[in-house]
């Protein structure tokens, strides 16, 4: 019995999981990359660079078709330009939450991009349920971006 308690509080510390967990972790999918498929490749890096803030990272294909854009920590959205019909539904978005969706607005305002409410009736951001506060706006192929105040 003393073996047994020595040996439960050695694997506690030490954080020993089961084999069946240590596989588990090893084989759970992460997130690395959202694509777009995008029709003017220069048009939409130019949208997403200085109407999101996103910045150009460097891609393997060097192919003047693909742009790799940073969007958090090693996560990239993919921007390929193709002959390609873009889904148009709102329910169907990338999001970004930003420290201030206020500034975010203003910025909005400055470059003359437009931006509506989750129901497209205005401007004034939906407050949802959780208490974040969302619009939304377009890039130049017509894909829909939410932008939020998640903290």
């Amino acid at each position: 019995m003393k073996q047994l308690f020595v040996l439960l509080l050695l694997c506690s510390f030490f954080r020993v999981q089961p084999a069946h967990s240590q596989a588990k972790a090893s084989s759970t999918p992460t997130f690395n990359h959202a694509a777009v498929c995008v029709k003017d490749l220069k048009k939409s890096v130019a949208f997403y660079h200085n109407v999101m803030y996103l910045e150009e990272i460097a891609n393997p294909f060097n192919d003047g078709i693909h742009a790799w854009l940073k969007i958090g920590p090693n996560l990239q959205l993919h921007v390929i330009q193709r002959d390609c019909t873009p889904i148009t539904n709102k329910n169907i978005h990338l999001c970004f939450a930003v420290a201030s969706l206020s500034d975010f607005i203003g910025h909005l305002e400055k470059t003359n991009v437009a931006y509506t409410n989750l129901k497209g009736e205005g401007k004034e951001p939906t407050l949802r349920a959780d208490g974040v506060k969302q619009i939304y706006l377009q890039d130049p192929d017509g894909y829909w971006i939410e932008v939020n105040d998640a903290k």
